[in-house]
């Protein structure tokens, strides 16, 4: 067999591969949104099979003889072809799965599913020790899949590797200690300053309309809902099968339009990823984004620096008070802009403003590697977070629900996870600062309510290469260096200083 039979051969095993990663996929996405509650079993039987065949199929010795076979031939290849990439990409992830039990596979992902529902009962019944018991399960399994790649720097590595390629835990241990003390400083600068209101914000909403609007935005930024749909769930999240089929979910605070609002583009933001990439790429290793901070650089880019601008809602303020006159008739343009980017201190991540937002994810941060080194033990969490959000925040959650249990990832055991918001942030801004260099006209556009402009540069600059760059690669090819904060801090320090005249 010639070398592009070779190739061929392994590209027809990743699509059988894909094929079967995708199907869990869509076996979670119905779990967390239309499965009943006495599915939970079952599902988490299917899922143990589902992912232990998939992990099978791309571990096989045979990947590993294909891989091994096409190393020279990748050498003569152009170094960012679909073909040089996918190998390389390939053979790193096979290195990693390989290391790996299927039958651990196959535990987690029934331990996963079945703990899924039971974190949902918990956060809505305020009833952390209900929870507990699978929590550990799911500590206890992460710090064994860590233990499998010793040695390494930290325990903390493997798991943070698997959503972020190559980054240490050092690394984004020294990115959040320079950025800690300058947003530390900006919030209390802010703090010095009258407040602003936001009281119109906290009134009847009615769900129906929240979903409306959020429709109409996210269709304007080009939501593709010939490839998509919008689910509610309890915690907004996206699911993607394949380059024709992305999912997002939202959820509704009837009591305050903010939740939807900005949940509903947060999650376009990580649609459109999915729906740029180019479709050679479906159905092989490269078929998703660089990692999950490159992720969360789009959903949180289309969530504030566009969502909560002036310039979009020069557009969409009108609108929107089109929808809810009784709420927002009243309230001029300005106001309604001051009030969406209030800096308070507050209990929950994914509504925090901007400027305190890092602060939530550098908690958790720390809480998962002490969970990890094993200093910090289940039964203990709870009080661990509560003291973490008085130091860090100055505000201690109620209850539990308000607290440890109102994250959705530690439920799937997505350890390692949290840190990619904070990095997604970092990227947004270099992004940012880039793509206003490339289109000037760019805030014009917004304020006109056209995003096809932004939405191209984008697909041509980040979404169509999918996983073929690893992401410091990524962001250093677009904006000339590697992850950075100054970009971000600059976008903080001129947006509030505006806004709190500073």
């Amino acid at each position: 067999m010639d070398a592009e039979a070779k190739l061929t051969r392994l590209k027809m095993i990743l699509h059988e591969y894909t094929d079967l990663a995708n199907v869990a996929m869509l076996l979670n996405w119905d779990m967390q949104t239309y499965m009943p509650v006495g599915g939970s079993k079952g599902r988490g039987n299917q899922n143990a099979t589902i992912n232990r065949l998939a992990h099978e199929k791309l571990t096989a010795p045979e990947v590993g003889q294909l891989l091994e076979d096409l190393e020279s031939y990748a050498a003569g290849l152009d170094p960012d072809s679909d073909d040089a990439r996918l190998i390389k990409v390939t053979a790193r992830l096979y290195e990693k799965r390989t290391k790996v039990p299927g039958d651990l596979v196959a535990e987690f992902a029934q331990v996963s599913s079945e703990a899924h529902p039971v974190w949902e009962k918990a956060r809505r019944e305020d009833d952390f020790p209900s929870f507990q018991p699978y929590l550990e399960k799911l500590v206890d399994l992460r710090r064994s899949y860590a233990a499998l790649f010793a040695p390494y720097d930290h325990v903390y590595d493997p798991l943070l590797d698997d959503f972020e390629p190559r980054l240490k835990t050092a690394d984004v241990q020294s990115i959040f200690s320079a950025l800690r003390p300058q947003q530390v400083e900006l919030i209390q600068s802010i703090t010095d300053r009258p407040q602003v209101d936001d009281s119109f914000l906290h009134q009847d909403y009615p769900e129906q309309k929240q979903w409306d609007f959020g429709v109409e935005v996210i269709t304007r930024f080009g939501f593709d809902w010939n490839r998509g749909r919008q689910d509610k769930s309890v915690h907004p999240f996206t699911s993607f099968s394949n380059v024709g089929d992305v999912r997002i979910t939202t959820r509704f605070d009837p009591k305050y339009v903010g939740t939807a609002l900005f949940g509903t583009m947060h999650e376009c933001g990580h649609a459109l990823y999915e729906q740029g990439v180019n479709p050679r790429l479906d159905r092989t290793t490269l078929a998703n984004g660089a990692s999950l901070g490159m992720h969360e650089s789009q959903s949180r880019l289309y969530e504030n620096i566009i969502g909560r601008s002036l310039d979009f809602w020069q557009h969409f303020y009108p609108r929107l008070q089109e929808y809810f006159p009784a709420q927002l008739g009243e309230i001029g343009l300005e106001d309604f802009y001051k009030g969406i980017n209030r800096v308070e201190p507050s209990l929950i991540r994914v509504e925090a403003d901007e400027a305190t937002y890092n602060l939530h994810i550098m908690l958790r941060l720390e809480l998962e590697i002490a969970l990890m080194e094993g200093s910090l033990e289940v039964a203990d969490l709870p009080a661990a977070w509560n003291e973490r959000m008085q130091d860090y925040l100055g505000v201690t959650p109620p209850n539990d629900a308000l607290g440890v249990l109102q994250d959705v990832h530690w439920s799937s055991g997505m350890f390692g996870y949290f840190s990619t918001y904070a990095l997604g942030n970092l990227i947004a801004a270099q992004l940012w600062e880039r793509v206003l260099e490339d289109i000037p006209s760019l805030p014009e556009l917004i304020r006109r309510g056209e995003f096809d402009a932004l939405k191209t540069w984008m697909g041509d600059k980040v979404h169509r290469h999918g996983r073929k760059f690893e992401p410091q690669e990524l962001v250093e090819r677009i904006t000339g260096s590697k992850i950075d904060p100054a970009p971000y801090m600059r976008y903080l320090q001129s947006k509030y200083g505006e806004i709190y005249g500073l």
